[in-house]
């Protein structure tokens, strides 16, 4: 067995300095960005090893009393919502459906926040039985993770053979009115040559398909730029079968781009953060499941707002914490400097 470690951030328990921040309540930061999504990774647990994002043996358990509670989790929706702008939370992990109370979790935010999105990124194994809850909750809308509708492939590529749990949870989420469901595929070379049946199956379903070009954030870190397929590539293969029109972003801070298939109305999205950045226009916020806020995804940097919050700090210290965190966000990810190091942190510990 392979030691994995969850990766060594630099967590700072104290205010960044702000004295050059201009005194307003959004989440700002020094190129004029202002992070109104909130990313809330709720554990490092999954129940797939997908091979781009875990290793065979899972990352290492996070004590539990170093998770945050739903009380805690709930209260640090709040002030994000209240005091420093968010406008959509979406729950991620690892998978949050490991967590137990997630639907505690949900019920809370959505009573504290009234008609705020509430999403949620999963793999969707056991979503089955859980869709019509969560909605009732008040989750809003999911994403769900797909590579393949292979079921060899799919077994290889998760090291588990569940995918008929994840099209049930697909076909649930749809039935329980959760937003127009998204799938969201990872581009590899070895899923490449099933994109077409993928995006076929998903018209067929009426759920809309994204796919993501393969970032460095895998546990085991054997990313190589040289091996990942790249925005263009995928469009001259699903060009081979489908008409293709681009269309514009639904908004600039959107991270996918969007092509009418065959005309439309649906569309297949490409999220291209290697080859075609969005560093510029991003308005994400991230916190970990240990309760670090995390400004990009690809900086260690980390401040703890656990420590404070469990330490008795106000709502307004919390909220000027998390301000000072993000003021100091990064330009952007840096994947095209010589230099460029991946995270410490791979994506199933820090969330997506």
């Amino acid at each position: 067995m392979t030691a994995v470690d969850m990766g060594i951030p630099v967590v700072r328990d104290r205010a960044d300095d702000v004295s050059d921040r201009p005194d307003v309540p959004e989440l700002l930061d020094r190129f004029g960005r202002i992070a109104r999504d909130l990313r809330v990774s709720l554990t490092e647990k999954c129940s797939l090893r997908c091979t781009y994002c875990m290793p065979a043996e899972g990352l290492p358990e996070i004590p539990r009393d170093q998770l945050l509670t739903s009380a805690e989790i709930v209260r640090l929706v709040g002030i994000a919502t209240g005091r420093l702008g968010v406008h959509e939370v979406r729950f991620t992990g690892g998978e949050p459906l490991m967590r137990r109370d997630l639907e505690e979790i949900v019920a809370g935010c959505a009573q504290q926040t009234p008609g705020l999105p509430i999403a949620l990124t999963t793999n969707a194994v056991g979503l089955r039985h859980r869709a019509r809850a969560l909605a009732d909750a008040g989750l809003t809308r999911v994403n769900i993770s797909l590579d393949t509708i292979d079921r060899e492939h799919f077994a290889r590529l998760t090291r588990r053979d569940r995918l008929e749990s994840v099209l049930d949870g697909i076909h649930a989420a749809v039935a329980a009115g959760l937003g127009r469901v998204k799938v969201n595929a990872v581009l590899m070379p070895e899923t490449l040559e099933g994109a077409a049946d993928l995006l076929a199956w998903c018209l067929d379903e009426g759920v809309e398909l994204r796919f993501i070009e393969q970032m460095p954030l895998d546990a085991d870190q054997n990313w190589a730029r040289s091996q990942m397929v790249p925005a263009q590539q995928l469009l001259d293969v699903l060009g081979q079968r489908f008409s293709l029109t681009e269309t514009e972003r639904e908004d600039p801070s959107a991270p996918a781009e969007r092509w009418l298939v065959d005309g439309g109305p649906a569309t297949v999205g490409i999220i291209a953060s290697v080859t075609r950045s969005f560093c510029s226009d991003c308005d994400r916020t991230r916190l970990t499941a240990e309760g670090t806020v995390r400004s990009c995804l690809f900086s260690d940097r980390e401040t703890d707002l656990r420590a404070a919050l469990r330490g008795g700090a106000t709502d307004d210290e919390l909220a000027a914490l998390w301000r000072g965190a993000m003021w100091n966000k990064w330009a952007g990810h840096g994947m095209d400097a010589a230099d460029f190091a991946p995270p410490q942190r791979s994506m199933g510990a820090i969330g997506g």
